[in-house]
């Protein structure tokens, strides 16, 4: 049986900076991303398109969406194959391509999760849910572009 599931989310622009959109030096990129009983989230465009640094920008956000959700089937996986993961970082990039029109796409994500688990013995089974992961992630099924994966495991037998 299929499940929908419904995200609701309110973009509000931020930057009027009192000559509403003349041209296009004219106003800020800055905006808050608001979702009910969450925190506030203020964003802006990347700095190569007028951007706030300081904030988070949408392609940041899409790059941080596909790692958080490989983490999270990983870990459901480790959960239900009898894997203790103790730790988990992920250290992952995205690459856009700009086209000659100033519009574009990524062309690819690369997540490199080093992962600690309790069992050396368990390593490569831990390596190999990152494949199982990739396929279950309901980011990575929705983009076109590739999501690459460079994991590292350690067992950390103190734990």
């Amino acid at each position: 049986m299929q499940k929908n599931h419904q995200y609701a989310v309110t973009i509000t622009w931020t930057g009027h900076t009192g000559a509403g959109t003349q041209h296009y030096a004219a106003y800020g990129r800055n905006h808050t991303i608001s979702i009910e009983n969450k925190v506030d989230i203020l964003a802006s465009s990347d700095p190569a398109f007028r951007g706030d640094a300081t904030k988070h920008n949408p392609e940041e956000m899409l790059v941080s969406a596909l790692s958080g959700c490989h983490m999270l089937w990983y870990l459901h996986l480790c959960a239900e194959s009898g894997i203790t993961v103790v730790a988990y970082q992920d250290r992952a990039t995205g690459t856009m391509v700009e086209n000659e029109t100033g519009g574009g796409r990524f062309t690819e994500v690369l997540l490199q999760p080093t992962v600690t688990i309790t069992n050396s013995a368990q390593i490569a089974e831990a390596n190999a849910l990152h494949k199982k992961a990739n396929a279950l992630c309901y980011i990575a099924n929705s983009c076109n572009f590739p999501v690459r994966h460079e994991a590292s495991c350690k067992a950390d037998l103190r734990m």
